[in-house]
């Protein structure tokens, strides 16, 4: 009966600490999403552009104009978001932007993600919107110009190079849903 009664009294405390730690865990999570928003966003975002600059260079991967302007949409949310947290009286409106932001990382990573679903057969019969590096079509058809054509995806575009669960656009499109939700979460609040 002892051993019993010694296996009951175990269990009970272990199920309490699993309890306390998801709450601890929990607390954890609201305060740095009360607080500490803005900066939270401005280091992943950064951590995020770090990481693939690293990736292009140690693995050998080459960005194409479609992976360009996904971090230029994370560069956007990380500027806004550290100047969200530095002068919190145009707290309103670095949130808008991000929202923006984050919102065109969707639009971007979401086309990315669908042209690499295609088949081989619908990949072959696209522009090669992607030829050329995207500062190159910049120069060439203007800057709108230039983010349009390269927006329409190519079958460089199309290649999936690296994955881990999910690939770099498909990585980048739950973070920018995400970034979306958040931001507008805290639109609402205010």
């Amino acid at each position: 009966m002892d051993i019993l009664s010694s296996m009951f009294f175990l269990y009970y405390r272990l199920k309490l600490s699993r309890k306390t730690m998801l709450n601890k865990i929990t607390n954890l999570i609201r305060t740095v999403y009360q607080n500490y928003f803005e900066l939270t966003c401005f280091i992943s975002s950064s951590l995020i552009i770090l990481l693939a600059i690293l990736m292009d260079h140690y693995l050998g991967l080459e960005a194409c104009p479609m992976c360009i302007m996904s971090r230029y949409a994370f560069g956007l949310i990380a500027f806004w978001s550290l100047l969200g947290f530095l002068l919190k009286k145009i707290n309103i409106l670095t949130k808008v932007f991000t929202l923006i932001s984050a919102i065109g990382g969707v639009a971007i990573t979401a086309k990315q993600v669908y042209l690499q679903n295609l088949s081989p057969e619908e990949v072959a019969d696209l522009a090669a919107g992607c030829g050329m590096p995207l500062s190159t079509q910049i120069d060439y058809f203007g800057f709108f110009g230039g983010i349009a054509n390269a927006y329409k995806g190519g079958p460089t575009c199309a290649e999936e190079n690296w994955r881990f669960i999910l690939n770099f656009a498909e990585w980048g499109l739950v973070f920018f849903i995400l970034y979306s939700i958040f931001n507008l979460k805290k639109l609402i609040n205010i």
